[in-house]
């Protein structure tokens, strides 16, 4: 009975966890995406078309493995085309209108990211959902930090 209460309470966590994490995601308009803001930038942001430079870290939600970050050590930011398809459709549409120094979760469902083959290389399983902590450092043309 006791190891019964034991779970309940481990199940019940875990739950009201998920319920958090997912409760502060707000909607992308025109994707499944998701997104939480953990850091208001301010001035510019990005737009279609955009050069812009991140830093970002991907982890799996299945697995909950980072499978890459450009502050790992011999890692550099990111430099990218906003909104043109450069990028897997989840981050190209979920940063789009991010402020200079903003710090945006994304929430990214497979079919807007690697979609059912993953990208097993670095540890994406087929279907994976992928979270990105996405940081815009600079704005060609419009700022930088």
């Amino acid at each position: 009975a006791r190891d019964c209460r034991m779970r309940t309470r481990i199940a019940f966590l875990l739950l009201l966890t998920l319920f958090s994490c997912s409760a502060a995601m707000q909607p992308i308009p025109g994707v499944a995406t998701t997104m939480e803001i953990l850091k208001a930038g301010s001035g510019p942001t990005v737009g279609k078309g955009d050069t812009v430079t991140v830093h970002a870290t991907g982890t799996v939600v299945e697995t909950g493995k980072k499978f890459w970050s450009t502050k790992d050590a011999g890692q550099q930011p990111f430099k990218y085309q906003a909104g043109v398809g450069g990028v897997i459709t989840g981050w190209d549409q979920g940063c789009l209108g991010m402020a200079l120094g903003e710090v945006r979760n994304l929430k990214i469902p497979a079919h807007e990211g690697y979609g059912q083959n993953g990208f097993p290389a670095w540890g994406i399983p087929p279907g994976g959902t992928l979270y990105f902590e996405i940081e815009v450092l600079k704005i060609e043309g419009k700022g930088e930090l």
